[in-house]
């Protein structure tokens, strides 16, 4: 939807649904900024942990434009979409999220996979959002858009390979195991509950949780890093390509976190001793909040 269309409003009213631009969201973050007083401010922790909490647009646009501009094309109450504005020297460069069927501007496009079943778009979010992509994406971009040209040329794994049981938990599906994760840590606000019912899972939105969201996104990168047949010396050389992301981890923590926690990950589960550190497991009612 161009600017000029005469569709948009500034300001909600009955019918209308908002309109995302990117830097709204961010990787698994559906309510990383909101407008206040014409301009965006990047939601806190303390914020993020109310589940009826949305984001706040600058624009609006009817509900019903929105479903025609989308047609046939996609069948769910969510989307799944990727910052086109972005940098090979960003902290991140691919930054992909879901969020609500709701507008967006032209530089959050929208992805439509062939494959359409909600567990194995969940995995593709996490694919998109992994180190092990993000560094080829780095190397991909030569200006500050990532396109879809761009986008086309990523080493996205094939939906296929989800099909199979997770190599250091083999009692499960690969793709219901990335799910659980990729649920737990989208559905953090009613708005999301489409995806979340998409999922299998009827319950309220999960607590926003530093600590937990921190280890199952190195649960992720660790297992991505074994889907690529990454090596853990090139693991360790691949974190060392995001100094931003290092630099940060050092003065909040002290060390690169990031990296030895996923290369911890990564030598237990190919030692087959693998088992996770978070108790309740992934997605589990116990870390969300109360039914409303």
């Amino acid at each position: 939807m161009s600017m000029d269309s005469g569709l948009f409003r500034d300001a909600p009213g009955p019918g209308l649904v908002p309109l995302y631009e990117p830097k709204l969201m961010h990787q698994f973050d559906h309510r990383w900024a909101t407008y206040v007083d014409g301009s965006t401010r990047d939601l806190t922790d303390a914020e993020k942990a109310s589940p009826v909490l949305s984001i706040r647009a600058r624009w609006w646009a009817p509900r019903q434009e929105v479903d025609a501009r989308i047609g046939d094309r996609w069948p769910h109450d969510w989307l799944l979409c990727w910052r086109d504005i972005t940098n090979a020297t960003n902290e991140r460069t691919m930054i992909a999220t879901v969020i609500p069927r709701v507008a967006v501007s032209n530089k959050a496009p929208i992805l439509f996979p062939d494959d359409e079943s909600s567990a194995t778009v969940a995995s593709l979010c996490a694919n998109l959002n992994s180190f092990a992509l993000d560094y080829v994406a780095r190397r991909k971009l030569g200006g500050t858009s990532m396109n879809y040209f761009i986008v086309k040329q990523l080493p996205v794994l094939s939906p296929d390979i989800y099909e199979a049981p997770a190599l250091w938990e083999p009692d499960q599906a690969l793709r219901d195991w990335i799910a659980a994760r990729v649920l737990e840590l989208s559905y953090t606000a009613w708005d999301l509950q489409p995806f979340a019912r998409d999922l299998g899972y009827d319950g309220p939105p999960f607590k926003w949780d530093v600590g937990r969201r921190f280890e199952l996104r190195c649960e992720l990168d660790a297992a991505f890093f074994h889907l690529y047949g990454v090596t853990r010396e090139e693991v360790a050389y691949i974190m060392s390509t995001f100094p931003i992301v290092e630099r940060r981890e050092t003065r909040a923590h002290d060390s690169y976190r990031s990296r030895d926690r996923i290369l911890e990950l990564y030598d237990a589960m190919a030692g087959g001793t693998w088992r996770s550190a978070l108790h309740p497991p992934a997605a589990d009612p116990l870390v969300a909040h109360e039914m409303r």
